[in-house]
């Protein structure tokens, strides 16, 4: 447990619930992130990984729960909970830079005009200084030669890289990335992971829902096995993944490993 005299995670989230419908989603999830700390989720297809991660980013209003981000914290109760103050979401979501599996660039917009987007209409800054920094953030990731360029004529990792340096443009404390190789081909996968492996070892606090297992083990500090809508398993990358307490973690990376050999990966 952390020192309660020390400084505050930088997330904490606190009893989360979700429901689509009927169907409970997130059944009273907690979890800490220190500052500065990676945790990648594992977890089988339909086990509310994504839903988290957009539930901290407020793309999906919990049911109830407590989330804090930062200084920033929201309080949800069923039946009672309604939006804040535009400012105040924005504010909120603005801590929090959410990048996606599919990408979400502007296809009439240029890579530099995607990355300066935000900053130009959200925040308000001078245009000078937003493509300054906006080709600074794409040369961070690679991709300094590509700010003219429209996502139709870049590839998947080129287009996901400049989707990260867009939510880098927003200034977030955390990132939050879900599942942000998996819509690549497999010789594309690397390009991507090597910035998001650069952004934690800058010390940038991630939350990162992934499935790529010797990536979580080699980046994140913390890795949680999500399951049925609750966080079954969290602990040291090589605990969890080479020694795992609970057996749906264990019988979830049997299948996993079995998987991949079937498939020469």
């Amino acid at each position: 447990m952390p020192d309660p005299a020390g400084p505050r995670p930088m997330i904490d989230i606190t009893d989360l619930w979700k429901s689509f419908g009927a169907v409970e989603v997130l059944k009273g999830v907690s979890l800490r992130v220190e500052r500065g700390a990676v945790i990648a989720i594992i977890g089988p297809s339909g086990a509310g990984k994504s839903t988290l991660l957009r539930c901290i980013n407020l793309l999906e209003d919990p049911d109830r729960g407590q989330i804090r981000v930062g200084e920033r914290e929201m309080r949800f109760s069923t039946g009672q909970w309604r939006h804040g103050a535009d400012r105040e979401l924005a504010a909120f979501r603005a801590a929090t830079g959410m990048v996606f599996q599919h990408f979400n660039l502007f296809p009439h917009m240029t890579a530099l005009q995607n990355v300066t987007a935000g900053p130009l209409i959200v925040k308000g800054i001078d245009r000078r200084a937003a493509e300054s920094e906006g080709r600074a953030l794409l040369a961070k990731v690679g991709l300094a030669d590509k700010a003219e360029t429209y996502p139709s004529h870049l590839s998947g990792g080129q287009r996901q890289r400049v989707a990260i340096a867009r939510a880098l443009a927003m200034g977030p404390a955390v990132m939050l990335c879900d599942e942000v190789t998996s819509a690549l081909d497999p010789e594309l996968v690397g390009e991507v992971l090597s910035v998001i492996e650069q952004l934690a070892d800058e010390g940038m606090t991630m939350v990162i829902v992934t499935h790529e297992i010797g990536f979580a083990q080699e980046v994140a500090d913390a890795v949680a096995f999500m399951s049925d809508g609750i966080i079954v398993e969290i602990g040291p990358p090589d605990a969890v993944l080479a020694n795992p307490e609970n057996p749906r973690t264990r019988n979830f990376l049997t299948r996993f490993h079995r998987a991949n050999a079937a498939s020469g990966r």
